[in-house]
């Protein structure tokens, strides 16, 4: 794994969506740039670095968040927009080998991908557990639930010393 390029957003409220009001949205371009092993490799790192539920699929075609975890999105196929923050947010394309990391409460919401587009997601330990949030949740009785969200012990792919450490401090 190469180290990736970081590019960070911080994503204020809008609307119905909180999104997250310390932390930032992390995205990591090229993160691994085997094809044929993405999947592979994104879980066996976030296994490795205590981030679990994995799941593989796609993302909702809606905005919603995740008021009691933070999640990681490994791109293991194809390519897609996803919309974060909530209606009228940030536009990314995206595409395999990279990842995302959304902080507990951020808005995110496909808009366009590829038909082979696969993303393995993930939790860290202890958020597993997580609900799904839209904009017919009241925000305000989420905000509480966001704010008590604790950090995770590691980056998803680079483990304590990760860019994630860096970027995310309460």
């Amino acid at each position: 794994m190469k180290e990736p390029k970081v590019i960070s957003y911080q994503l204020s409220e809008n609307g119905q969506i909180p999104n997250n009001p310390t932390l930032p949205l992390l995205i990591y371009q090229q993160v691994f740039e085997e094809p044929d092993r993405l999947k592979e490799q994104f879980q066996q790192a976030f296994e490795k670095n205590n981030w679990r539920g994995s799941w593989v699929n796609g993302v909702f075609d809606y905005h919603h968040y995740h008021s009691n975890a933070h999640e990681v999105l490994g791109i293991a196929a194809g390519t897609a927009t996803i919309m974060f923050g909530g209606p009228e947010g940030t536009e990314v394309d995206v595409q395999a080998g990279d990842m995302v990391v959304l902080p507990a409460g951020t808005g995110h919401c496909r808009l366009s991908a590829s038909d082979d587009f696969k993303v393995v997601g993930a939790y860290p330990a202890g958020q597993e557990d997580y609900d799904t949030c839209t904009q017919k949740d009241d925000p305000d009785e989420k905000e509480e639930n966001i704010r008590h969200v604790s950090l995770p012990k590691a980056d998803p792919v680079s483990g304590e010393s990760g860019p994630l450490m860096q970027h995310w401090k309460k």
